[in-house]
């Protein structure tokens, strides 16, 4: 499966580290960042959402320090459900239940195997549908 990955600098080595972790499993195409050099979030965001949203690509995968801005920019697109994950849990939750299509990740406040954790149920974890469907479809204005 090809899914999308970018960063901010706060985000970059932890990107690169999921990268190289699930090369295997996924064939990641690398929106940026490309170092640990400051750069603004929302242009990352912005461009892999759009690609998610127009059907380019089934899943992202956004990583910031706070996960914040990237989830903030990425939701300003119709048909995005980004979902800020800080546990598998909430992952799980936000597949089952929000049907996300851009996984969200705070580098600054999660280790890599909290993270490697997030990606695994992300991936792994169905949409729910039933009752779910009735409050996305209400999601987009």
């Amino acid at each position: 499966m090809k899914v999308l990955i970018a960063s901010d600098h706060a985000g970059y080595e932890l990107k690169e580290a999921l990268k190289e972790a699930f090369a295997k499993d996924f064939e990641w195409v690398d929106y940026g960042t490309f170092s640990t050099e400051s750069v603004d979030y929302p242009d990352f965001a912005h461009k892999l959402a759009t690609d998610v949203a127009n059907g380019s690509y089934q899943y992202g995968v956004l990583i910031c320090g706070t996960g914040n801005g990237m989830a903030m920019s990425a939701n300003k697109h119709a048909g995005i459900r980004a979902g800020l994950c800080w546990s598998k849990e909430i992952a799980a939750l936000v597949r089952q239940h929000n049907n996300a299509n851009i996984l969200v990740m705070p580098a600054r406040f999660i280790p890599f195997e909290t993270a490697s954790e997030i990606v695994k149920t992300f991936f792994s974890t169905d949409f729910e549908g039933g009752r779910h469907q009735r409050r996305i479809d209400k999601i987009n204005l």
